[in-house]
C-alpha cells in the first residue's frame, strides 16, 4: 500500500443506509493510499465498525458534536441518526446536521484537503467548497437508475404524477416510475417544504450542479445506459461519471456456532428465504403481522431478522399471536441485530425477501439468491421495477391503495424459491451473481476512480494554473 499525500475529507447524511457505504468507500481509499477523513457525529462513530489496524493511520473517523435544538421535544438528545426518530422528526435532524456548517467549515480551512466527497444533503459544503478552491465529488448510495430518474433539463418533477410516468430523457425504453400508491409520499419527501427550510430536491440539484465529478456504487454490467442519460444530462459529458464498483465488504473470517447458524447448517441447500427489512424501514402492526401471515403461508423454511418495532411492547408483542409456535423448526426469527452478511452468505439461504433498497440488493446479488421485494420508500420502488425488468426479482402485488396481502406474499416467495415457473429467475439471479460477487471487476472501475483523485485533486490544480 502506497502512500500518495492525497487528503479527502467525506461528509455523509446521518442515516445508516448512507454511513455504511461512505465508509465502506473510505475504507477502500485508506487501502488505495489515500488520506480519509471521515466526519459524522458521536453516536453514529460509535456504532461504525472498527478501522483496521493496517488502515488506522490513514482513516480518521472524526467526531462533530451533533449541535443541540433548542425545543428538544423536536430532536430528543442522543438522536443522531435516522433510525433514533420516526420519520416525521427527520426535519428536525437535518436542521441540527445543518449547523454543523461552521465547524465543518473550520476544519476544511485548516486541512485544506485535496478534495471533498459529500452525500446529497449537506448542500452547504458547496459554499465551504467553493471558497476553498477544492472540488467536489459526490458519491451516491443510491443505484444511477435512481439518480437519473430525478434529473432533466429544468431540474424539476411538478406533481406527484410526473413520478408516475418514465421520464422522456431517458432516450430509452425503462421501466421506472412510481406506483401511484407511492408517488404522493415520494414527491411530498422530495420536494416538499420542511422545517429545514430548503427540500431535499433543492439539496440535490444544488450538489448536482457543483460537484465536478459523480461516483456511483454500482457497475456498466447492471445499469449502463442508467450511467450514460446522467452523464449526458449533468454535464453532457464534461464532468465524469464513475461507476465506483460495488465496495463488497470483506468476507467475514472464522465460523458462526451460534443458535441461527446451528439451525441454518441442517437445513436443506437453497432452501430457506431470509427475510429482512432493517433498520430503517419501519413497519406498521398490520404490515409486519401480514408479512408473517404471508411467510407461514408460503410453507418454506425462514429466517427473519427482526427489529423490535416501536409499537410493540415486548417480542411477543411484534408478531402474529401464535406465529412462533406455528412455524417452529421451519422458521427462525431473530428479534434486534443479525449478522446479516454471514447469514447471506450461507448455502442453506436460497432467497430473499425484502424491501429492495440498493445495498441490500449489492448484498443479496452476490451471493446469486432469488429476490422477492416489497418497496415502500425513496429508491425502493424504482430499484424493484428494474429488478423485475431484468428478471432478476419477483415483486409482491399491491392493491391500488398501496396494501397487500398475505395471500400474494405467499405467492410471491413459492414463485421466486420452488415453482417451475421461477426457474428461469433463479437461473438468471445465479448469473447475476458472477457479476455482483468479482471482486476483480469492481476492484477495476474502482482503481480508475482513484487515478483521477491522483490527477485532478486541489493540489494539481494549482500546479496547472501556475
Amino acid at each position: 500500500m502506497a502512500t500518495t499525500h492525497l487528503h479527502m475529507v467525506m461528509v455523509p447524511w446521518l442515516a445508516f443506509g448512507h454511513l455504511i457505504p461512505f465508509f465502506q468507500l473510505a475504507l477502500q481509499l485508506a487501502k488505495a493510499g489515500i488520506k480519509v477523513s471521515f466526519i459524522s457525529t458521536p453516536g453514529n462513530i460509535k456504532r461504525l465498525p472498527n478501522v483496521p489496524s493496517n488502515i488506522a493511520t490513514l482513516l480518521d473517523l472524526l467526531v462533530f458534536p451533533l449541535p443541540n435544538l433548542d425545543n428538544e421535544q423536536q430532536l430528543p438528545e442522543g438522536c443522531e441518526a435516522t433510525v433514533d426518530i420516526p420519520f416525521e422528526k427527520i426535519q428536525y435532524l437535518k436542521i441540527a446536521y445543518d449547523l454543523l456548517r461552521q465547524p465543518v467549515k473550520q476544519f476544511v480551512i485548516d486541512q485544506k484537503p485535496d478534495w471533498i466527497l459529500i452525500d446529497v444533503i449537506p448542500h452547504w459544503m458547496v459554499e465551504i467548497a467553493q471558497e476553498q478552491h477544492i472540488p467536489l465529488v459526490n458519491f451516491s448510495v443510491f443505484s444511477a437508475s435512481v439518480y437519473s430518474f430525478f434529473m432533466n433539463q429544468t431540474l424539476t418533477r411538478s406533481s406527484p404524477e410526473s413520478l408516475m410516468s418514465t421520464p422522456e430523457w431517458f432516450g430509452f425504453s425503462s421501466p421506472l416510475r412510481y406506483p401511484k400508491s407511492l408517488a404522493t409520499a415520494m414527491h411530498e419527501g422530495f420536494h416538499g417544504e420542511n422545517a429545514s427550510g430548503i427540500s431535499d430536491a433543492d439539496r440535490f440539484h444544488k450538489i448536482i450542479q457543483a460537484s465536478k465529478a459523480f461516483a456511483f456504487r454500482t457497475c456498466p454490467e447492471y445499469e449502463a445506459e442508467y450511467l450514460n442519460a446522467f452523464e449526458k444530462i449533468t454535464g453532457n459529458g464534461s464532468k465524469p461519471v464513475f461507476p465506483i464498483g460495488l465496495l463488497l465488504p470483506e468476507k467475514p473470517q472464522g465460523r458462526q456456532t451460534d443458535d441461527i447458524f446451528r439451525w441454518l447448517d441442517v437445513q436443506k441447500p437453497n432452501s430457506v428465504v431470509f427475510v429482512g427489512f432493517g433498520s430503517e424501514c419501519k413497519l406498521s402492526r398490520e404490515q409486519t403481522h401480514e408479512i408473517a401471515y404471508g411467510v407461514e403461508l408460503s410453507g418454506l423454511p425462514f429466517l427473519w431478522a427482526l427489529r423490535k418495532p416501536h409499537w410493540a411492547f415486548n417480542e411477543l408483542d411484534a408478531l402474529p399471536c401464535g406465529f412462533q409456535e406455528r412455524t417452529r423448526g421451519r422458521g427462525m426469527v431473530c428479534i434486534g441485530w443479525a449478522p446479516q452478511l454471514e447469514i447471506l452468505g450461507h448455502s442453506s439461504i436460497g432467497g430473499s425477501l425484502f424491501h429492495a433498497g440498493w445495498g441490500s440488493i449489492i448484498e443479496t446479488l452476490q451471493f446469486g439468491h432469488s429476490l422477492v421485494v416489497l418497496p415502500f420508500v425513496i429508491d425502493q420502488p424504482l430499484n424493484a421495477r428494474l429488478l423485475v425488468d431484468k428478471g432478476l426479482g419477483v415483486e409482491i402485488e399491491r392493491s391500488e391503495d398501496g396494501s397487500f396481502s398475505r395471500d400474494d406474499i405467499a405467492k410471491a416467495l413459492r414463485l421466486a424459491m420452488v415453482s417451475a415457473e421461477g426457474e428461469k429467475l433463479r437461473i438468471q439471479t445465479r448469473e447475476a451473481a458472477q457479476v455482483f460477487g468479482n471482486r476483480d471487476l469492481h476492484d477495476s472501475y474502482f482503481n480508475r476512480f482513484v487515478e483521477y483523485l491522483k490527477e485532478n485533486g486541489a493540489a494539481n490544480q494549482t500546479k496547472m494554473e501556475e
